[in-house]
């Protein structure tokens, strides 16, 4: 009898287990951009560069501790896109991309609010897609490029006639 019941749990929890601790199949991959705001205005405009070489790094912490439990760096290709691939599921854990360095010499400094994008790295939220898609995340230039004063200047025309 004792012998059918640990064959009985061996086939029951043997599996799960297996299924538990294996690494998915299809990794996430988690998409972005970093961009260099020339004008300085918070946001991307149409005199907005993309960073090639700019470092990224993905961080998910614990919930209840704010511990680090996972982390991982990327860096952005030539048009300033990045993608990290994630094989485990972080579905009880808040996973950000963060800013780490630009590598742009005159576009150093982090925009504030711009420098991290939450992400979400789990399947059991409806999302069928592997793709994880992560707002653009900006530094700013030392000094304002010429022409920005007119782009800002055409934002704020089209914000008047609302």
């Amino acid at each position: 009898m004792a012998s059918r019941v640990v064959l009985l749990l061996a086939m029951c929890v043997l599996p799960a287990m297996v299924v538990a601790i294996r690494p998915a199949k299809n990794p996430f991959c988690v998409k972005g951009q970093v961009y260099c705001d020339r004008c300085r205005a918070g946001f991307e405009t149409s005199a907005t560069t993309y960073i090639a070489g700019a470092e990224v790094e993905l961080q998910c912490k614990n919930r209840v501790t704010n511990e680090v439990v996972y982390s991982k760096k990327g860096w952005t290709d030539r048009t300033g896109s990045y993608k990290i691939w994630v094989n485990e599921d972080h579905a009880d854990e808040v996973c950000d991309a963060k800013l780490v360095d630009s590598h742009h010499s005159q576009c150093t400094e982090a925009t504030p609010g711009r420098d991290q994008a939450r992400v979400i790295l789990t399947r059991y939220n409806g999302i069928a897609s592997d793709d994880r898609f992560v707002n653009a995340m900006g530094f700013m230039s030392e000094e304002v490029a010429s022409g920005c004063a007119d782009i800002l200047r055409q934002y704020q025309e089209f914000d008047n006639e609302n």
